[in-house]
């Protein structure tokens, strides 16, 4: 009896979870329903974000979250301080992308195309169109360009160099 050859792993079925994308967006859509019916945040029905994404829900009327921004897993946008009795609007620009796992701090200004790197803690509002990191989170890029949910410019072709290398195989 002969068995037939295994397979290498490049030549496996590749399994993704993007089969299931419509329910995401489902659910997503679902949740900014929620959030903007019920709770009473400002969230553009454009806006995109993670499902473990936390919005305070303790003051919802200070979260307001631009066209075409994106939120990332774990992140959390704060509109208030219990230690302190703030309770403050905290504004996250259009085109923004906030990494996994930030926390965006009370009465933050984030402007227009800005990147908040994934972990960091923005104590200070951001310039438009900068790259911030760390705790507390500093400037590390002006003047950048990004498109829809804060995607430099340069992705696709990153992308596409990346495929070229089969890095996707």
């Amino acid at each position: 009896m002969q068995t037939a050859p295994a397979r290498s792993p490049r030549r496996q079925r590749q399994r993704s979870l993007n089969a299931f994308g419509w329910l995401r967006r489902a659910l997503v859509r679902a949740k900014t329903f929620y959030y903007t019916r019920v709770w009473g945040m400002d969230i553009d029905p454009t806006a995109s974000f993670s499902l473990s994404a936390r919005f305070d829900k303790t003051y919802p009327a200070g979260v307001h979250i631009g066209a075409w921004s994106y939120i990332a897993f774990d992140a959390a946008i704060l509109a208030h301080d219990m230690t302190r009795g703030l309770y403050l609007h905290t504004h996250i620009g259009r085109n923004c992308f906030i990494g996994a796992r930030s926390i965006i701090l009370p009465g933050i200004k984030i402007g227009d195309g800005s990147v908040i790197g994934s972990g960091s803690v923005v104590t200070r509002d951001v310039p438009p169109r900068c790259v911030v990191v760390g705790n507390p989170a500093k400037i590390i890029r002006k003047d950048i360009e990004v498109g829809p949910y804060g995607r430099f410019s340069d992705a696709e072709a990153t992308k596409a160099k990346l495929a070229a290398a089969g890095a996707f195989d």
